[in-house]
């Protein structure tokens, strides 16, 4: 962190009055989120940074209504691409308008995804004399023909207590895969059919989300997230797998995700108010290294060529055995990964953006540590892995952050200055991955920065920027430096963008666009025929598409084309959460993704250098 005096560009401008852009407070019901926008954002974009991802199916034209919302008193609606934000306001957001919300199955309405989660509960009001008694039971009140049950559920029937006869059992059951049958797991006293939750994680390798989900609606009870505690041994997958290289430090990392995975469940159960025994199964998407180490799988050959993994297969494992703080009895499903540095969270992106049916020409880009992109149609796709590093999920910037309160998450020209739009509405602190790529695209229209990336001497831009603008050119002790915050009322430390974070952004964009651009040789295509780009990830609320498409971070495109996705790896995982049926689909979609490994590709490091240019 950088604070302190800083070296001020020489020349003396004359001042100009600096109009102040106006910010309006935007709450959102049911979520019960509060969001501060500048004047003129659309309710889409205040969506967005409240981390709220709502349909854009016609690219933000207004023209397919999918993104309908209500406001407070009069329940108006309108569409929240096209209505602009110019007080403080109310939104209510209905289920049919959020990304994924049309597909889940509600009121029974038929849709898309229908609720058939793996795990569920049936209640019996007079309990069985015997076991054969109780699977009859079962049976007749499921679709379940063979039941059977698990030494832990044959011993809790036979300690069933006299009480339980006033109050009736329910019946905690599994589904069989593939038949009609199903495996009874615990027996619990009385009427427990209303608690039946599950959990949706996305591991990456500087962030974890962990998602609650009532398995008996589809409703998400509670979201949260951490730095994964594991990045005190590296910041990326590289740096994991060399300090796994003994047993003992495998263990290690193991610990430390559980470790992790447990104060997030804690956090969220605290938060709706149930208890970590009333959850039942959670379904696990990672990178391949994050799911090696969750699964204590061998690691050492992912950092090695031919960087193959010890097991690409989905996996289920008792949550008791992995020391997960929830139902003992409960299942621990991991999704299949696709090869040894494409992990099972791009098998979720590309479920969850629908690439299994997809007839137009796709790439979805999941922007993280590790960018993954995949590219095609349901006829034939590629996939590969870029070394992005975490500058855009906030590290190696010098005030860089995860999108929390007091981060800068977008920048504008507001005519002689700048204006920020700031996590929590206080004072900039840090600056988020959203933030960041803003603020280079609109560093490089004004022609701060140069198409090489380096700041451009002030005295060349006098005379051509603002005053006010000029004089955020600075230098601090490693060099020119841009000024986003000044902080001086409230005494608070300056924020800046320096030379060396733009270096960072270079890196982490230049991968991602070698990949895309390697993946396009693939498929023997150019960008233009790209029909639609689902942009993913959790590194911040919301990008601005022709900020990425400024700074060449994704292709030149119209517009239209581009739709932000939020999180979708948790969004995958979620629907393998609610219908086991997505299990199979992972599975095959997994399985007929193809792997390209790009740095074995002919010219790559001459198309990643010269992708990290402006």
């Amino acid at each position: 962190m950088l604070a302190g005096k800083h070296d001020i560009t020489r020349h003396k401008p004359k001042k100009l009055p600096v109009k102040q852009m106006k910010h309006c407070c935007v709450a959102f019901k049911p979520d019960g989120k509060r969001v501060f926008v500048h004047g003129g954002a659309t309710i889409l974009e205040a969506a967005g940074q409240a981390g709220i991802i709502l349909n854009t199916v016609c690219g933000r034209r207004g023209i397919c209504k999918k993104c309908t919302v209500e406001l407070e008193p009069d329940r108006r609606k309108v569409l929240a691409c096209q209505y602009k934000i110019e007080s403080d306001i109310v939104v209510i957001i209905p289920q049919t308008s959020r990304f994924l919300g049309q597909q889940i199955l509600e009121h029974g309405t038929r849709r898309q995804i229908k609720i058939r989660q793996a795990v569920c509960k049936k209640f019996i009001k007079n309990i069985p004399k015997d076991v054969k008694t109780l699977q009859a039971a079962l049976h007749n009140n499921t679709s379940a023909k063979d039941c059977e049950l698990t030494p832990v559920a044959a011993k809790q029937f036979e300690q069933l207590s006299t009480a339980s006869q006033a109050v009736g059992l329910t019946a905690v059951y599994r589904r069989k895969d593939a038949s009609d049958g199903c495996i009874i797991i615990a027996l619990e006293q009385g009427d427990t059919t209303g608690k039946l939750y599950g959990l949706a994680i996305d591991i990456g390798t500087t962030t974890v989300v962990n998602k609650l989900i009532d398995l008996t609606n589809g409703e998400q009870k509670a979201t949260t997230s951490a730095f994964n505690s594991q990045s005190i041994h590296g910041d990326d997958v590289v740096s994991r797998i060399a300090y796994a290289n003994t047993k003992q430090n495998l263990a290690e990392l193991h610990n430390l995700i559980i470790d992790c995975i447990n104060k997030l469940t804690a956090q969220i159960c605290s938060e709706a108010g149930i208890q970590p025994q009333d959850i039942y199964e959670a379904v696990v998407v990672a990178n391949t290294t994050m799911n090696h180490i969750l699964l204590r799988f061998p690691i050492k050959q992912l950092g090695m060529a031919p960087y193959k993994a010890y097991s690409v297969d989905a996996q289920d494992r008792p949550a008791g055995e992995m020391a997960l703080v929830i139902n003992p009895v409960a299942n621990v499903h991991t999704v299949e990964n696709i090869s040894g540095f494409v992990g099972s969270d791009t098998t979720a992106v590309a479920l969850a953006v629908g690439m299994t049916t997809a007839e137009k020409i796709s790439l979805a880009v999941d922007i993280g540590t590790n960018g993954e992109l995949v590219l095609g149609t349901a006829k034939r796709l590629y996939a590969t892995s870029c070394a992005a590093g975490p500058a855009l999920e906030g590290a190696r910037i010098a005030q860089g952050s995860r999108a929390v309160d007091g981060a800068i998450q977008r920048l504008f020209v507001n005519g002689n200055d700048i204006d920020l739009d700031v996590i929590g509405a206080g004072p900039a602190r840090t600056i988020c991955g959203s933030g960041l790529i803003d603020t280079v695209a609109e560093l490089l229209n004004l022609g701060i920065i140069d198409a090489t990336g380096r700041f451009v001497p002030a005295s060349r831009l006098e005379g051509k920027l603002p005053p006010a603008i000029l004089a955020r050119m600075i230098r601090d002790k490693t060099g020119p430096a841009f000024c986003l915050a000044w902080n001086r009322k409230n005494g608070g430390q300056t924020v800046i963008l320096t030379q060396g974070d733009i270096r960072e952004v270079q890196l982490a964009k230049g991968a991602i666009r070698a990949g895309i651009i390697i993946l396009l040789r693939k498929m023997g295509i150019d960008e233009s025929q790209i029909e639609q780009v689902f942009l993913a990830g959790a590194f911040g609320n919301y990008i601005r598409p022709e900020s990425a498409v400024r700074l060449g971070l994704l292709p030149q495109i119209p517009l239209e084309r581009i739709h932000f996705v939020g999180n979708a790896a948790a969004s995958g995982a979620e629907m393998v959460l609610l219908d086991s049926d997505y299990r199979v689909l992972a599975r095959d979609l997994a399985r007929k993704i193809e792997y390209v490994e790009i740095a074995h590709e002919p010219n790559f490091q001459t198309i990643f250098a010269d992708s990290m240019g402006f």
